[in-house]
């Protein structure tokens, strides 16, 4: 009795060890290879490439974006407390040489700020919006590449997906309905293209929008400090003088010159 009950005991043993072995392999047979990056690189087909090249330029102009607005490339410290100390001191001619070197925003604002001193205040204020603008339009000018793509990566990727869809159903009525699982297979593949675009246009659209705001503060702040460097100038003790190295061209008229171009009678 013992001995056929060990035996009935293996031998029920080994049928479970068979069992779990057997389930084993099914369960492994059923998990999917996951695909790789390369894989899925492959099936979205040949826009692919272009979407890769927006990545990598999104990538880059996202950066460039936020170091360009960054405060301290915007108005450094160090930048700002020297142009103040010059005013302090009433050594405009030292401010604008400073700011001419200094080869920041907020400087070049008030080089040409200090530049039309001398044509007073009102030529002054033209002259900082003047450079207030130019400044703002670089800047949003390489942010906007952004929507640019942020535009661009769908339409490609839907290109991808249309030209895949044209393939799939050129086989499909070359070939009849066959196995409809590949036909499925087919378009899961082309929509990568699509996706692959989404993927690439959403944090694009969300960057650019966020450098906007950025930006804007960025030209508010330089604003505000120009402003109050300038809030009490002496326009009327400048006035007349040479501030700065620019260049006037319009001088005194000639009037015999304009007569001698006139031809004779």
């Amino acid at each position: 009795m013992k001995m056929n009950f060990r035996k009935t005991t293996l031998t029920l043993a080994f049928l479970g060890l068979m069992t779990v072995l057997a389930s084993a392999q099914e369960a492994a047979g059923a998990v999917k290879h996951e695909k790789t990056l390369m894989d899925l690189f492959r099936e979205g087909g040949w826009v692919m490439y272009p979407i890769t090249i927006c990545s990598v330029a999104m990538i880059w102009f996202i950066v460039d974006g936020v170091i360009r607005t960054s405060a301290g490339k915007l108005y450094p410290v160090d930048h700002v407390h020297q142009l103040r100390e010059l005013f302090k001191r009433g050594d405009y001619v030292g401010a604008y040489a400073f700011a001419k070197t200094a080869g920041s925003p907020v400087a070049d604002v008030v080089r040409a700020g200090v530049a039309f001193t001398p044509d007073g205040k009102t030529m002054t204020e033209e002259a900082i919006l003047s450079e207030i603008t130019r400044i703002q339009a670089e800047l949003k000018g390489r942010s906007s590449y952004l929507s640019v793509i942020g535009v661009c990566t769908p339409m490609i990727g839907l290109t991808g997906t249309v030209t895949g869809m044209m393939k799939a159903f050129e086989k499909l009525g070359s070939s009849g309905v066959g196995d409809p699982s590949k036909l499925a297979e087919a378009i899961g593949e082309v929509l990568v293209a699509t996706a692959s675009g989404l993927f690439i246009a959403i944090p694009a659209f969300m960057s650019y929008y966020l450098l906007a705001n950025r930006i804007n503060k960025g030209i508010h702040d330089i604003t505000e400090i120009a402003t109050g460097l300038f809030r009490a100038f002496p326009y009327d003790e400048v006035a007349g003088r040479k501030v700065g190295d620019e260049e006037i061209y319009a001088g005194k008229p000639d009037w015999n010159a304009a007569a001698a171009d006139q031809p004779q009678a």
